[in-house]
């Protein structure tokens, strides 16, 4: 009997020994670093994605596809990866590399062609703002993550400043009363100005490669914003207007637009523009009884009803997943994030690009555009 008692332990600390060994064998299966790849060099903003990368170890590069041999002598160079890291297009570094997501620096109208072609191989994907170039493309994309069953997220710098998440939750928590107006201000001196890389700015001031100017490059945060702000209510009208202040220096776009949305009980008036004497990304959130205002990504004035003057407020810095777009895609891939209704998500993006589309249209043809809610199909 005894002995029959120490073999029943004997067998169950095996088994509890395995159950635990599995276990760990688990959490760090899913603890191991996002395989990620680049697909394109000529967006200027993968050098911050590069000079981010050290700092997230829960984030591991894996590949590189760029087909322009300047671009990849040049960031070889400068961030001292190996060639071997480097691959000819997307089906290659996909079928080679073996990422779990792609992130995308292409010229806008290539983000398409990317989505596609890593949703076929069951890739989630993350692309810089905007989506894309076209409503037509917005709808085609949102159908092929649905057939494939990927995500498709789009980053914006703005997403992750505790300002705009401060003033959201002013306006959620009821403190400003139902929101009446919002203004957005976004842009710089212009990308000549601030001396982007010529590979950029060839592709940026390309209506065909951008959309559009400043319309797109910077409407397009304070469209994010209202649509998130709205929870994804489609606007009854969109008016736009742009003008040509530099055509000696963007004869082909845009470098200043101007962008007024209604809604049944709000409006909000985004400027977007090439021409800011400064660099600036702010928002101002009217409610019926109060109002925030962001300043940069840290500080919001705000007041509400009764109080005798405004108030500013020095916010802390995000953490986790709400902190930075590479710990967003983390969460994401791990399961921990399901994206819906934010500024990131696909569904917030689609209604954000009916809308540009609307406004590069109201600006071509000088009349106001209606808009109805699109359909789920």
């Amino acid at each position: 009997m005894r002995k029959s008692w120490q073999v029943w332990l004997g067998v169950g600390f095996m088994v509890l020994l395995a159950g635990q060994t599995s276990a760990s064998r688990s959490a760090q299966a899913e603890e191991a670093p996002v395989r990620v790849a680049i697909v394109g060099l000529v967006h200027g903003h993968v050098e911050g994605f590069l000079g981010q990368l050290p700092q997230h170890h829960d984030v591991k590069l894996v590949g590189i596809a760029e087909a322009d041999p300047a671009l990849v002598a040049k960031y070889e160079k400068k961030y001292g990866l190996p060639a071997s890291l480097f691959y000819k297009d997307t089906v290659s570094v996909i079928a080679e590399a073996h990422p779990q997501a792609v992130l995308v620096y292409t010229s806008i109208a290539d983000h398409r062609k990317v989505i596609e072609a890593a949703a076929k191989q069951g890739v989630d994907v993350m692309v810089e703002k905007p989506l894309t170039i076209s409503l037509e493309d917005a709808l085609a994309i949102r159908k092929t993550a649905r057939e494939h069953h990927i995500q498709v997220l789009v980053n914006y710098e703005t997403t992750w400043y505790a300002s705009n998440r401060a003033a959201y939750d002013e306006l959620r928590m009821g403190r400003l009363g139902a929101v009446r107006r919002v203004v957005v201000h976004d842009g710089h001196q212009g990308p000549k100005e601030i001396g982007v890389p010529p590979e950029f700015l060839g592709w940026l001031t390309d209506p065909a490669q951008n959309g559009a100017g400043a319309l797109y490059d910077f409407g397009c945060y304070g469209v994010d914003l209202m649509t998130w702000l709205m929870h994804g209510e489609t606007p009854l009208t969109v008016t736009a207007v742009v003008t040509h202040d530099k055509p000696e220096t963007y004869p082909r776009v845009d470098d200043d637009s101007t962008i007024v949305l209604t809604y049944p009980h709000a409006q909000a008036v985004i400027m977007g523009s090439w021409n800011w004497p400064f660099s600036r990304k702010d928002m101002e959130v009217y409610g019926a009884t109060g109002y925030a205002i962001t300043v940069e990504a840290d500080k919001l004035r705000v007041r509400h009803e009764h109080d005798i003057r405004e108030r500013l407020v020095t916010l802390p810095a995000l953490t986790g997943a709400e902190s930075n777009s590479l710990s967003y895609l983390t969460a994401v891939l791990r399961g921990r994030l399901r994206p819906k209704g934010d500024l990131t998500a696909l569904d917030t993006n689609v209604t954000v690009m009916q809308i540009l589309d609307a406004a590069r249209e109201s600006a071509r043809t000088g009349r106001t555009v209606r808009l109805t809610r699109l359909g789920d199909e």
